[in-house]
C-alpha cells in the first residue's frame, strides 16, 4: 500500500513538473502582454527544467507513454535555448570592448567601475539609471580619463542614460515619448569609419506592462531605422529576457544579441542587492554588423545588476 501511494505521488509530480516545462515553452512564445504572463516569462529556463525532472520520474515509474510526451516537451524546451549556446563564429576586423552597466542610481561604486573600465580595456560604455552626482563620481574617479569623449542625458533617479566612448561622438540624438532617457550618437573609429551607438532603457513591466510593450515595439523601430551603411552598437537594460518574444524581435533580422552571437549561454545580470543570486538576465548589447566573440558578465559593487561585457568584432571599411 504504501510503495502504491509513493509511486502515485511520483507520478503527480512528475505530470506537475511536465506541466510547468509545457508552461514554460508557452511562455517562451507568447507575445501576451498580461503582467502575471510577462513576469512569469523571466522564469522560463526555470520552468524547463521541470520536464526532464517529469521524464525522469515517469520513466522511473515506467509510465512510457507521459515519459515520451514529457521528453518531446524537453526537446522542445532545448530548442528555444540552444541559440544562447551555439556561437555563430567570429570575423575578421578590429576589435572592441563594450560595456553596459546599470548604476543604480548613484549607488554603483564608481572606483569598481572605472576599474573594469580599465582592466577590460573598455572603448564604448553604456549606461543607465545615471544621475548627475553619479556624472561627478565616476569623473572624479577617471573614468573621462579613459573615455574622453561622450553623451549624457542623466535624470534624477532611473531616467539617466548615457554613452562614454574613447573615440569621438557626433550626431547625438535624444528620443522622445519615453518614461526613461534613450540616446544614440555615432563613433567615429578608426579603421572602421562611423559606427552608430545606442543606450535604451525602456520601462520595467511591473511600471505598466501596456507601456513596456509599447516601448520596446517602438525602441524596435528606432533600431530598423539605424543608418545600414555602418556597425551598430545597442546597449541597454531592456527590462527584458531572452525568453520575452519582444525582445527576440529586437534581436532579430539585421541585429543579433551579442551572448547568443558568442554562445555565452544565459547570463544573468539581476538581482544582485538580494539574498539570492541573480536570477534574471536583462541587461543585453545588440549588435548589427558587427559579431561578438566573447560576452560574460563583471560583478559592480553598489549596484542592484552585473554590467555586461562583450568582445567584438567590426569590418573595416
Amino acid at each position: 500500500m504504501r510503495s502504491q501511494v509513493v509511486r502515485v505521488g511520483a507520478v503527480v509530480l512528475s505530470a506537475a513538473a511536465t506541466l510547468a516545462g509545457a508552461a514554460g515553452v508557452a511562455l517562451h512564445y507568447t507575445e501576451w502582454t498580461a503582467e502575471p504572463v510577462v513576469l512569469a516569462a523571466s522564469a522560463v529556463p526555470y520552468l524547463l527544467g521541470g520536464a526532464l525532472v517529469g521524464a525522469v520520474g515517469f520513466a522511473a515509474s515506467r509510465q512510457w507513454v507521459v515519459s515520451g510526451v514529457a521528453a518531446v516537451v524537453v526537446a522542445v524546451g532545448v530548442a528555444t535555448q540552444a541559440p544562447l549556446y551555439v556561437a555563430d563564429g567570429g570575423g575578421d576586423g578590429p576589435a572592441l570592448t563594450v560595456m553596459q552597466a546599470n548604476l543604480l542610481f548613484d549607488g554603483a561604486d564608481p572606483a569598481a567601475l572605472v576599474d573594469a573600465v580599465r582592466a577590460r580595456e573598455v572603448a564604448v560604455l553604456t549606461v543607465n539609471e545615471l544621475t548627475r552626482t553619479a556624472v561627478t563620481d565616476l569623473e572624479a574617479a577617471g573614468l573621462d580619463e579613459l573615455l574622453p569623449h561622450r553623451y549624457l542625458a542623466p535624470g534624477q533617479t532611473a531616467s539617466g542614460t548615457g554613452i562614454w566612448s574613447r573615440f569621438p561622438l557626433s550626431d547625438t540624438v535624444e528620443y522622445d515619448g519615453y518614461v526613461l532617457n534613450q540616446i544614440s550618437a555615432t563613433a567615429a573609429v578608426p579603421e572602421v569609419g562611423p559606427v552608430s551607438v545606442y543606450a535604451l532603457h525602456p520601462v520595467p513591466p511591473v511600471y505598466d506592462t501596456g507601456v513596456w510593450a509599447d516601448e520596446l515595439s517602438r525602441l524596435d523601430a528606432v533600431l530598423r531605422r539605424a543608418p545600414v551603411d555602418r556597425p551598430v552598437i545597442v546597449g541597454g537594460d531592456f527590462n527584458a529576457t531572452y525568453d520575452h518574444a519582444r525582445f527576440r524581435v529586437l534581436a532579430s533580422g539585421r541585429f543579433a544579441d551579442a551572448a547568443a552571437q558568442a554562445g555565452a549561454g544565459h547570463l544573468v545580470t539581476y538581482p544582485t542587492d538580494k539574498r539570492v543570486p541573480p536570477l534574471v538576465g536583462i541587461d543585453h548589447i545588440l549588435l548589427a554588423d558587427a559579431r561578438a566573440v566573447a560576452v560574460d558578465t563583471v560583478d559592480l559593487p553598489g549596484a542592484d545588476h552585473r554590467a555586461l561585457v562583450a568582445r567584438i568584432v567590426v569590418p573595416r571599411r
